[in-house]
């Protein structure tokens, strides 16, 4: 399990969200960082933070897979590329919200003010 939420933080802190092991096994990880709904994916030896709600009909992007490089929403054909989040083409919504992340030792850590 990961880490207790961290309801208050300043923007631009880096936050722990899990240890690096929680992830070891998983390409995709559901987390709460400072009341946040975010997913950590692992692709190609990276790990990478989005938010977990899709920004087209708000499905769980934690139920979705990852391959080369892209998120792949669960719900329809659209795809996200990572790190910056940018929707497919065809498809005319907003880009997937990213988050900075950092290892700090064996923990995880997202800067909490978001970005690409």
């Amino acid at each position: 399990m990961c880490a207790k939420p961290i309801l208050e933080a300043k923007v631009g802190t880096w936050v722990q969200a899990c240890r690096i092991e929680v992830l070891a096994d998983r390409a995709i990880l559901p987390v709460r960082v400072a009341g946040l709904h975010l997913v950590l994916v692992q692709d190609g030896g990276h790990i990478f933070a989005a938010e977990r709600a899709c920004p087209h009909e708000g499905a769980d992007l934690a139920l979705g897979r990852c391959a080369a490089g892209r998120l792949f929403c669960p719900r329809h054909l659209a795809w996200f590329t990572l790190p910056g989040g940018t929707v497919s083409p065809g498809w005319h919504f907003r880009d997937l919200r990213t988050y900075p992340v950092r290892i700090e030792g064996s923990t995880i850590a997202i800067r909490i003010d978001g970005g690409e």
